[in-house]
């Protein structure tokens, strides 16, 4: 430990021993000056030395952050694992998605949804093109699934409540699966973003981000399916799934290009937020269904599974 470390220690251990409350508030606001001072003085000489010896002379620091500390996991796909992309579009997804089938989406609930729940699934329907609402009355999952598959569904989606508010959400893709579940939070309507624009019919392009692993890719490719592959850009209506440490989050804009640098957003809405809880192969089956992916708890908070 340097002379001047050492130093502040006894500064510090000598201003939490001050009994008078005035007096340590003083000799602390003393300390953080003179650490402020140390800080400027620090910057000063630094960019002194850039400006005399060039950018490369003094390397910009870059902040440790969770992403950039991430854990490798050996899932993760890369442009050279062409065994796992030549399966990937061989699965029901990718044929699916390469047959540029339409999508058509059924959206229903739980029984006797209430008003939130109600609400969320008219603005769900307004964002995803081609689909409708079924109310379940009472009408078991499986029967609905079936249903659902003979009449041309692509993709089923049920939202799920909690006191008064929408908490969970499945998708699956028909006929074959599959089927993933997550933790619904943090919805917000339209009307309650502020300077919120008003959706048109134009078919929206999709923007996926951040899905790296094998689950991942799974996962956004079945968000994939669910909108149509030929975007109407003259509508300048975009939609993103953005995943950030396993946490995907919803938004919808209009975007417009002001110069050729600057793009103006107006956000849409809704807003939510996914959180995976689990994969499974083929269509819903709580008791007896094949699951890909089951949520943990992860000890090592820089670990990802998306």
């Amino acid at each position: 430990m340097s002379e001047k470390e050492e130093k502040n220690v006894a500064v510090r251990s000598n201003i939490s021993e001050i009994k008078n409350k005035q007096r340590r508030a003083a000799a602390y606001k003393k300390l953080k000056m003179e650490k402020l001072k140390v800080k400027k003085e620090k910057k000063k000489a630094i960019e002194k030395l850039r400006n005399e010896l060039g950018e490369e002379a003094v390397p910009k620091q870059i902040p440790k952050t969770i992403e950039n500390q991430r854990v490798f996991d050996e899932t993760k796909i890369t442009e050279s694992d062409d065994e796992i992309i030549a399966e990937a579009e061989n699965d029901s997804l990718g044929i699916h998605l390469s047959s540029r089938a339409q999508a058509k989406v059924l959206i229903t609930t739980t029984d006797r949804p209430l008003s939130r729940t109600n609400k969320f699934c008219k603005e769900l329907k307004k964002s995803i093109p081609f689909s409708e609402i079924y109310y379940r009355r009472g009408l078991d999952l499986k029967k609905i699934t079936d249903q659902a598959s003979k009449r041309g569904y692509t993709a089923l989606i049920v939202v799920n409540e909690d006191r008064k508010t929408p908490n969970g959400m499945i998708i699956s893709h028909l006929p074959n699966g599959p089927t993933a579940s997550f933790r619904l939070s943090n919805v917000v309507f339209g009307r309650e973003i502020k300077r919120s624009g008003e959706l048109t019919d134009h078919l929206p392009e999709l923007i996926l981000n951040n899905f790296t692993t094998t689950v991942g890719n799974r996962i956004g490719r079945l968000f994939a399916t669910l909108y149509p592959r030929d975007p109407d850009f003259h509508g300048r209506r975009v939609v993103t799934f953005h995943n950030q440490r396993d946490y995907i989050f919803f938004r919808q804009h209009r975007y417009q290009f002001r110069n050729e640098k600057r793009v103006g957003l107006q956000e849409l809405g809704p807003r939510f937020t996914l959180k995976l809880r689990t994969l499974q192969d083929g269509t819903f089956d709580s008791k007896f269904g094949d699951y890909e992916f089951i949520q943990q708890k992860e000890k090592c908070r820089r670990k990802f599974s998306l």
